[in-house]
């Protein structure tokens, strides 16, 4: 039998599993308290956060208001500027009424009251004061009574003054300047020294015509020229308007760009924070793991870290709020598994100690041993030079089994008839190992078995005074 691996699994036992249900309730209760304290950081971080982003909304509402009211302000300014401008056009059309002006200055109030109109709805005038302020000081005064002067001169003045109505006059107004031209042509005639009665007579109507042509053509000039500023008007405030579109859309692109790198930052901090709060922990599963033997829990673990390191290392929020929202969930459970680990690691550890002080008990003397990760192996040798090699490991539902490996043993088995008793040494000697492992207060092996042991065969128990007996054939 010498060399054939020998198997036996351990039950624990009673009281053992009584002490060991108590760690696993205060792990369970240590892993709650664990997680409780990382969800209050959690809570803490984002009230945090929610504090800063209420004062940054504070301090944004603020700037834009800072904003809007140096805004109104200049406005407010540029209209007291508009209005006192207006004052003083104004007082030149009264000036100009006042001074005799030949045209009609009821246009020029017209536009004066439209752009009162302007300024009160709160609108900016721009250059149409000054505009209006030259067409009013263009205004010139009448001439002196005519009656007085010399009929060649008087003739000169008027016709002067059918020329001023400019090239555009006849045009403008036809049926006037027809008219005017005609009456200067009467009054031409009338200019010869004994003629002064028909020329003095004549010349009020020629005034009073030309006075009228004149109103006439600067009306239609006036009213070509409202026309033309409106389109004007119109068209700048278009411009103006697209303007204040476009610089709209450009602002609120900027606050978008802006308020999306704010979140950017926020939530890359909010994982940044989160993963800090769950590092130590995960990093001390990974190397737990790994040491007691489990690298699927410590390679889980490992990559979900390192999935959300990367991320933030990418400046990806999205993705890195989600990694570690993932690590957050694996925890838990990983620190529970751990937990196993580590009461399994302990049990083994527990039933090493007992079984090496069963083995030296029984006279084998201890050669040393290796952890090997969720493992032990140990080393015995026998008076005799026999080898034992006993490895104690975990099976995939956690229970202990042994594994004896024996070199050297002179074992002699006794080939009886049938139904006649046979007695291994070697298995019998390991069973006295086996009933000095504690029992219920520690362990309790089941039958020892390998591969080729008859069904149903065990060994007969040696006297606990022989540490050795030999089976002669």
């Amino acid at each position: 039998m010498s060399g054939s691996p020998k198997y036996s699994s351990v039950r624990i036992g009673v009281l053992y599993a009584q002490r060991e249900a108590i760690e696993r309730r205060r792990r369970a209760e240590e892993r709650r308290a664990r997680e409780r304290k990382r969800a209050a950081q959690r809570a803490q971080l984002a009230a945090r956060r929610a504090e800063l982003a209420r004062r940054d909304a504070e301090s944004a509402a603020r700037r834009e208001a800072e904003r809007d009211a140096r805004l109104a302000l200049a406005r407010a300014e540029q209209s007291r500027a508009d209005e006192r401008g207006l004052d003083e056009v104004r007082a030149l059309i009264e000036e100009a009424q006042r001074s005799g002006a030949r045209a009609d200055v009821s246009s020029l109030e017209g536009q004066l009251a439209a752009l009162r109109g302007r300024v009160a709805r709160g609108e900016q005038l721009g250059d149409a004061v000054e505009r209006l302020r030259g067409r009013v000081v263009s205004l010139r005064p009448a001439a002196a009574d005519s009656a007085a002067d010399d009929p060649a001169s008087v003739l000169a003045d008027l016709e002067r003054g059918l020329a001023a109505t400019g090239p555009d006059g006849a045009a403008l107004d036809a049926d006037g300047h027809r008219r005017c031209t005609e009456l200067l042509d009467q009054l031409r005639v009338a200019a010869g020294p004994d003629r002064r009665v028909r020329f003095d007579a004549l010349l009020g109507t020629v005034e009073h015509a030309l006075a009228r042509h004149a109103a006439t053509v600067t009306e239609a000039r006036a009213a070509a020229e409202r026309h033309t500023r409106a389109e004007q008007e119109r068209e700048a405030r278009q411009q103006e308007q697209e303007q204040e579109r476009e610089a709209l859309q450009q602002d609120q692109e900027r606050q978008r760009a802006e308020a999306a790198a704010a979140a950017l930052e926020q939530d890359l901090a909010e994982a940044a924070e989160r993963l800090d709060v769950v590092r130590p922990a995960a990093r001390a599963v990974v190397e737990a793991a790994a040491e007691l033997g489990d690298p699927g829990l410590a390679d889980e673990i490992g990559d979900a870290l390192r999935t959300a390191t990367e991320e933030l290392t990418a400046r990806s929020a999205t993705e890195a709020l989600t990694a570690v929202s993932d690590l957050e969930h694996r925890l838990p459970d990983a620190e529970r598994r751990l937990d196993e680990l580590e009461l399994a690691y302990r049990r083994s550890r527990d039933l090493v100690a007992a079984l090496r002080d069963a083995m030296t008990g029984e006279g084998f003397a201890f050669e040393g041993g290796e952890d090997e990760g969720g493992s032990f192996r140990l080393h015995f040798t026998r008076p005799t030079g026999a080898t034992y090699e006993t490895t104690v490991g975990v099976e995939d539902d956690g229970t202990p089994v042994l594994v004896y490996r024996v070199e050297g043993e002179p074992d002699v088995t006794l080939h009886a008839a049938r139904d006649e008793p046979v007695c291994d040494t070697t298995e019998a000697l390991l069973e006295r190992v086996h009933e000095a492992l504690g029992g219920d207060d520690g362990f309790v092996p089941g039958e020892l078995t390998w591969d080729g042991k008859p069904p149903g065969r065990r060994a007969e128990p040696l006297p606990r005074e022989s540490s050795w007996r030999w089976s002669a054939p």
